[in-house]
């Protein structure tokens, strides 16, 4: 962060010079370093203006954890209504109680991704299970990874032979629908193991382009949380395990109500406006505090 700052008081050094506008190319390239350079420090990303892709896996747990996370996607899809954004589903594996498996889907308003990029991690619910005749407690467990839209291809390339792409039918559950033509597409990016499932697109085409700016977001911030444990200064734990003591939320539903932040102590015991309305304004200005 401090050569950063180095880096910004020799620019204004430079642009305070009589001859600065001489070379335009020069000098309007320096303005633009100069902008992510402030925006670098004032903790605004790249992408944080641009619009967030989320996905919801289910943890184990089955029906419990899967009605968790359609619970976590009717609280986004709240709070990007009162916030006059679109949502767009692009994958959904639901189970035949309503629940999801996993679901991604594209939030498209202006500051999306900076707004939501700290709702990654594993999320937890605590209740008397609906889908248990003894009304015993049960703990569920979603994770919550939200990644940025790539507008550009050229942000960030990936070889060809990186890549896995399986084609299969778009439909109903399972995609049992035989008259539909294979035009899902789920492609891996073999280095990592990430990848995305697309089957919103009309075309095989579009869906494979869609899911190829899936992973290059899932890239970006696979590299960004690995530069930020080199750095010192990430404040999320890894979550790749979605169990218990893994988690970023918690909300509780029996013996009390309460939803907690665990990464800044926020909580509220307003529950049913959390998860029913969406209101998570005070959670993420809390975030941005981190």
């Amino acid at each position: 962060m401090e050569d950063k700052k180095i880096r910004i008081e020799q620019i204004e050094k430079i642009m305070a010079l009589p001859d600065f506008w001489q070379d335009k190319t020069t000098a309007q390239e320096l303005i633009k370093e100069l902008g992510e350079l402030k925006e670098a420090v004032a903790g605004v990303g790249k992408y944080d203006k641009g619009p967030a892709i989320v996905t919801l896996f289910s943890g184990a747990g089955g029906d419990d954890s899967e009605d968790f996370s359609s619970m976590l996607f009717r609280m986004y899809e709240k709070y990007v209504s009162k916030k006059g954004w679109s949502l767009f589903i692009l994958h959904q594996n639901e189970n035949d109680h309503g629940g999801y498996r996993n679901i991604t889907f594209e939030i498209d308003g202006k500051g999306a991704y900076g707004t939501l990029k700290h709702e990654s991690g594993v999320h937890r619910l605590v209740r008397i299970s609906p889908f248990n005749a003894k009304k015993l407690r049960h703990t569920s467990f979603s994770m919550v990874e939200v990644i940025p839209k790539f507008a550009k291809a050229g942000d960030l390339e990936i070889p060809e032979n990186e890549l896995s792409v399986e084609f299969m039918r778009s439909g109903g559950a399972g995609g049992q629908n035989v008259n539909k033509r294979e035009t899902a597409v789920r492609i891996v990016h073999l280095p990592t193991k990430l990848s995305a499932h697309v089957d919103s697109e009309r075309s095989q085409q579009q869906n494979r382009d869609k899911a190829i700016e899936i992973l290059r977001g899932k890239l970006y911030k696979l590299r960004e949380d690995e530069r930020k444990i080199k750095e010192g200064v990430m404040h999320i734990s890894k979550t790749t395990d979605i169990e218990w003591g893994n988690q970023i939320r918690s909300y509780v539903l029996h013996p009390y109500k309460m939803v907690k932040d665990h990464r800044t102590g926020f909580e509220t015991s307003k529950i049913d406006a959390v998860l029913e309305d969406g209101d998570l304004d005070e959670f993420i200005e809390a975030e941005k505090e981190l």
